[in-house]
């Protein structure tokens, strides 16, 4: 469809990662492709032509900014997720996207001949990733696994490089300081509020915290309200078959309250990060 169209498109994590031995096998449950910013419309128009539906999203681009576009079809088993951005990268997405695309490559796949990331910028994808939840043991294991091919295949250079022209240079410290040469000297930026709040918010309801904290006052009365009273798209976006009944939105709140009273201490210590900043 996107050849159909012409739009550049490119593959990322999934089996090809796999394939190209920067991820151990695991069973993928979704397809994440990735497209120009300007291209975005243009692909979900065609999945939408083909049967395919965008999933509902929390329409709070504040608390969850937006970096993908989610489709599935009634037909298959599996999600599309269309990147038009990645986070951790802060480089202007179109721009972000052209550095990409520059280090692509063909890998046949189902029948296909795909443009996926090289090595070197399957890498930088995957640990941003894994950084995004890096308190996870998972996440761990991968940024460990990464780091052991980075060093192996003496891809240090090429993915310093490509942190730097995708603006991910703050976001893969963590990753790349122990990679680098101790006679190296490196002038880290500041990461982004962005990322660090994705990186506080180890929890939905930290997150929601964070960005009401960080609202200006006259927005937060309006982002409090939302919080407590969500819209039923809301539920929708955790569970496409909730029950949209009154009796059901009854019981998605109830559950979405049990569910937050639970990961309270959670979001208490996510909250005493924000303090700290």
């Amino acid at each position: 469809m996107a050849d159909s169209l012409g739009v550049r498109a490119f593959f990322i994590k999934g089996p090809a990662s796999v394939i190209q031995g920067l991820r151990m096998p695991r069973t993928s449950s979704d397809v994440d492709v990735f497209v120009h910013p300007s291209d975005l419309e243009a692909i979900v128009a065609g999945l939408r032509e083909r049967g395919w539906r965008e999933r509902p999203v929390d329409p709070d681009g504040r608390t969850f900014p937006k970096h993908s576009v989610t489709v599935d079809h009634p037909k298959w088993p599996c999600c599309i997720d269309v990147h038009f951005r990645f986070p951790g990268m802060e480089t202007a997405p179109s721009d972000c996207f052209d550095v990409m695309w520059a280090r692509t490559e063909n890998l046949e796949l189902a029948g296909q001949e795909l443009r996926v990331p090289t090595e070197s910028l399957g890498i930088v994808i995957l640990a941003l990733h894994a950084l995004r939840s890096a308190h996870l043991p998972a996440c761990r294991q991968e940024l460990e696994f990464l780091r052991d091919l980075t060093e192996r295949e003496q891809h240090v250079a090429a993915v310093m490089d490509l942190a730097v022209a995708t603006g991910s240079l703050a976001a893969m410290r963590p990753f790349l300081e122990g990679l680098l040469p101790g006679r190296e000297t490196v002038e880290w930026p500041d990461a982004s509020g962005e990322w660090r709040n994705r990186l506080m918010a180890k929890q939905p309801g930290s997150a929601r915290l964070i960005a009401i904290a960080q609202a200006p006052l006259r927005e937060k009365p309006g982002m409090i309200f939302h919080a407590v009273f969500p819209a039923p798209v809301v539920h929708l976006s955790r569970d496409i078959y909730a029950d949209m009944t009154l009796p059901g939105r009854v019981r998605s709140h109830r559950t979405r309250w049990v569910r937050f009273l639970r990961s309270a201490p959670q979001v208490m210590r996510d909250l005493s990060q924000l303090r700290k900043g």
